[in-house]
């Protein structure tokens, strides 16, 4: 019941684009919730380059360099494959929740071009994750897969052993089954690059770590009917760190899943290389995270590109 089937019975994990462009993280892009107090950040800073090197290889400790309006420079982001539950951004808005239930969540990303090293304003940027239990509005029939047992024990320390959990179907996209359309949303970057979204924190389903989908398009306009023309420049997934997933997991609804759980290191999409493969930056309070999480991320991609995610 997810996404694109290879070999081993996972989404086969897509080629990375090496080219070593620059990307732009603005300061303001990890944002804090107002009143979380005292938070736990689950996050990787890999990717990392000077706006003066973009062919610096990545590290985990951030260069000092910056461009010249002091913005600290990043690759570009990971493309991944778009999935089989996609629907065209035709709700444009900020809060997708709903009234689905779940931890509260606000999603901010920023839009940076990695040739300029400047913010891509009037960017569309669609989002849409499954509800707490594993469910994608427009596909509850075909998404309701299930078994084993809700996660369980410490996030790991190092390389995963044994197979993946888990045997999805495979197939590219396909048409919605349902009108439904919780948790789907789409929002034009402002002029500094950025969009927030109110929505919940994802479940998970058999064969996938918990994840977001996200597209950039540029090149459009807004219509009555939605965002129009122009072409999509970027096609990712945004994850969690495990002590996220993990936390999530104590808290109603989503410790009464019983859905089998992939990890994020055995997930057959995760690139594995940080913020520059969609990890994002995480933010809650220690032992409360059904009060809200903070979830953060810069887009480093190429307006001019295309980047559908369906040949990955």
């Amino acid at each position: 019941m997810t996404e694109q089937q290879s070999s081993n019975g996972l989404e086969p994990r897509p080629q990375r684009d090496m080219t070593r462009r620059r990307v732009v993280v603005a300061g303001g892009a990890a944002v804090a919730a107002a009143g979380l107090g005292a938070a736990v950040a689950t996050t990787a800073s890999a990717g990392e380059t000077s706006a003066s090197a973009s062919s610096a290889t990545p590290s985990a400790s951030a260069s000092s360099a910056s461009s010249p309006s002091g913005e600290v420079c990043y690759r570009l982001t990971s493309e991944t494959t778009e999935g089989p539950y996609y629907i065209d951004a035709d709700k444009i808005r900020k809060d997708i929740t709903e009234g689905k239930e779940g931890i509260p969540m606000t999603l901010r990303l920023k839009v940076i071009d990695s040739d300029r090293c400047e913010p891509v304003a009037k960017a569309a940027v669609d989002i849409w994750h499954c509800d707490a239990l594993g469910l994608y509005s427009g596909y509850e029939s075909s998404s309701s897969g299930g078994g084993g047992t809700p996660p369980t024990g410490t996030p790991p320390t190092d390389a995963p052993t044994g197979a993946p959990t888990g045997a999805p179907p495979g197939g590219g996209h396909q048409e919605p089954t349902d009108d439904k359309r919780y948790l789907r949303g789409t929002q034009l970057t402002d002029r500094h690059g950025f969009v927030e979204f109110t929505t919940v924190f994802p479940g998970w389903y058999r064969g996938r770590c918990v994840h977001i989908h996200t597209k950039v398009h540029t090149g459009g306009k807004l219509t009555d009917d939605g965002y129009e023309g122009g072409h999509t420049c970027h096609t990712g997934q945004l994850f969690f760190a495990e002590e996220a997933v993990l936390d999530s997991a104590k808290v109603a609804p989503y410790n009464t899943s019983t859905t089998e759980r992939t990890t994020l290191d055995e997930d057959g999409i995760y690139p594995g290389n940080g913020a520059q493969g969609g990890l994002l930056k995480v933010k809650y309070r220690k032992g409360k995270i059904e009060k809200g999480v903070v979830g953060s991320l810069t887009l480093g991609v190429d307006p001019d590109a295309t980047h559908d995610g369906t040949d990955l």
